[in-house]
């Protein structure tokens, strides 16, 4: 006789847990300024990239949660750094399905965030476990220590995997500020990076997209050990805007 596909423990593992508009909200209010245009973008989703601009931080957020569920990606990302406003007329406060144009790194006004990635090691294309999750995060804090007398303390922040660690900057978007991030990501990785934890310094360029905390990290299927996990912001420093 054929047997059920899943039980009800299993079933939740599958069903995974769901973005956190109070969250979402609370993110861009930090990583972002009243009046910027901020691009939305969910890559690789069964309707190709889908993406729009935004300027109105309510419907921003109310896009993101609509898209964590709707498309249940890997991962829905913004882009960080300040764009040229006139990008908003490719998709104005919406999402579009199919989109040929995203922001470009020569669309990046200016640089205000040094964003670092920690993940931990582990086979591709799955979640992190959670000694591994543990095990990123803990690093992150130990950077924003060891750091804290040569640069102003980061946000600290949860990617649902790993861990990130966001330096507020003011920098121009040209050779000297992709230098500039470009070296301290390889000085951060000579002296963090191991194999347990590695720095991503590929995360360079002006227009990279991040995750949006409050949503859902989808690597793999969920599973017991390797669970999906919502993003969030662990920590701000006292003097962030």
């Amino acid at each position: 006789m054929p047997q059920p596909l899943a039980g009800p423990n299993e079933r939740r593992w599958a069903d995974g847990p769901k973005a956190d508009r109070t969250e979402v909200e609370r993110a861009l209010s930090l990583l972002f300024r009243v009046g910027d245009v901020l691009e939305v973008r969910i890559p690789k989703t069964r309707s190709g990239v889908v993406a729009g601009y935004f300027d109105d931080v309510s419907i921003a957020a109310g896009a993101i949660c609509q898209a964590d569920a709707q498309y249940r990606a890997s991962g829905v990302y913004y882009v960080l750094n300040k764009i040229n406003p006139a990008l908003l007329g490719r998709a104005y406060n919406r999402l579009k399905e199919r989109a040929e144009h995203t922001t470009a790194d020569n669309n990046i006004r200016e640089r205000r965030w040094l964003p670092v990635d920690l993940d931990p090691v582990r086979p591709a294309g799955i979640s992190s476990s959670d000694q591994e999750h543990s095990a990123a995060i803990e690093r992150a804090r130990t950077i924003a220590d060891e750091m804290a007398g040569e640069w102003e303390r980061p946000i600290i922040a949860d990617s649902g995997n790993g861990a990130h660690l966001l330096y507020q900057v003011d920098l121009p978007n040209d050779a000297e500020g992709l230098a500039f991030v470009t070296g301290a990501l390889a000085e951060l990785d000579r002296r963090f990076s191991d194999d347990v934890v590695k720095v991503d310094v590929t995360c360079a360029n002006a227009a990279r997209i991040w995750k949006a905390y409050g949503t859902v990290a989808r690597k793999g299927d969920s599973i017991r050990g390797r669970p999906h996990r919502v993003s969030r912001i662990l920590e701000v420093p006292s003097d962030t805007p």
